[in-house]
């Protein structure tokens, strides 16, 4: 009689971890049929420049100087606190969003899940670059960084329990495969079918595009600031410094940073794409930045 509370203690441990297996077993196989099931993916007034709001929030896309990249291994990305970005691979910058981007817009007319093909050439087009074989050679070491990578995204409900994952427990990369035929110069690639989970239930911005690519070069903190803004209808939108320093994944002090943000705004000023900004105290006595919206016509 005095061994039964431990034996009714490892029966309960026994069953905990069964129900543990039960629900990860689960979760393999939901997110095993959410990467191997191609879908549709329909944007209501889709163009050239949709990307979900989570990706645009974070640090994921920065506008890095240019140089030798880091290296994230399962990083910790700086996002809001209703999501959770973890990410391997090079750290990734505002080129990067754009090739993704221009990626999404050429798989629109196929399943998200099948083989795209497309030319070398027109995707260079679109993103407004040379051809020449600089170029060409960014475009491949680009692509290649971009199937190598792989990313954890955790969104959460306000209460702060998960409402959905990818990548959890089937990794989940960002171009999901791709391949080269010389003959032809066509590219062949494939995104993950989960692309479409996180544009659902209208969680992205529709970002104009084509004011995106008359950005000057080496103000690629306008293009950061450009698909922030975008996933939010606020006409006047605020952001603490220290969280948008940290976002755009900015290394020198502070002063610079108001420098380099001030700069950027402007640039976004001069392209209609926001009516003016400021820097001032938050009510907790906080720097933030202050943007105000073009008016909707």
């Amino acid at each position: 009689m005095s061994h039964q509370p431990h034996a009714i203690r490892n029966d309960f441990s026994q069953t905990l971890d069964l129900v543990r297996q039960w629900s990860q077993n689960a979760e393999e196989n939901l997110e095993q049929e959410a990467c191997s099931k191609q879908r549709e993916l329909w944007i209501p007034g889709f163009s050239l420049g949709a990307f979900p709001n989570h990706l645009n929030r974070s640090s994921l896309f920065a506008p890095i100087a240019k140089g030798r990249r880091i290296f994230h291994r399962q990083a910790t990305m700086v996002t809001r606190r209703d999501c959770v970005i973890e990410y391997t691979g090079e750290q990734l910058d505002e080129a990067d969003g754009d090739l993704i981007m221009a990626l999404i817009a050429f798989a629109q007319p196929f399943p998200i899940g099948t083989l795209v093909p497309i030319v070398r050439a027109e995707v260079l087009r679109k993103l407004e670059r040379g051809t020449g074989k600089q170029q060409y050679d960014w475009l491949h070491r680009r692509i290649k960084a971009l199937v190598e990578a792989t990313m954890f995204l955790e969104a959460k409900k306000k209460d702060g329990t998960t409402r959905y994952s990818i990548g959890k427990t089937l990794s989940f990369r960002i171009i999901a495969e791709f391949s080269y035929c010389d003959q032809s110069e066509t590219y062949r690639y494939k995104l993950d079918p989960r692309w479409v989970q996180m544009f659902g239930n209208r969680e992205y911005s529709l970002i104009d595009f084509n004011k995106r690519m008359r950005i000057r070069r080496g103000k690629d903190m306008a293009k950061t600031i450009q698909r922030l803004v975008a996933t939010s209808a606020d006409p006047i939108q605020r952001y603490a410094l220290d969280w948008l320093k940290d976002k755009m994944q900015y290394r020198s002090p502070m002063r610079k940073f108001r420098e380099a943000l001030t700069d950027a705004c402007k640039e976004l000023e001069r392209l209609e794409i926001i009516s003016t900004h400021k820097i001032e105290d938050s009510k907790k006595g906080r720097l933030q930045l202050a943007i105000w919206l073009q008016p909707s016509v």
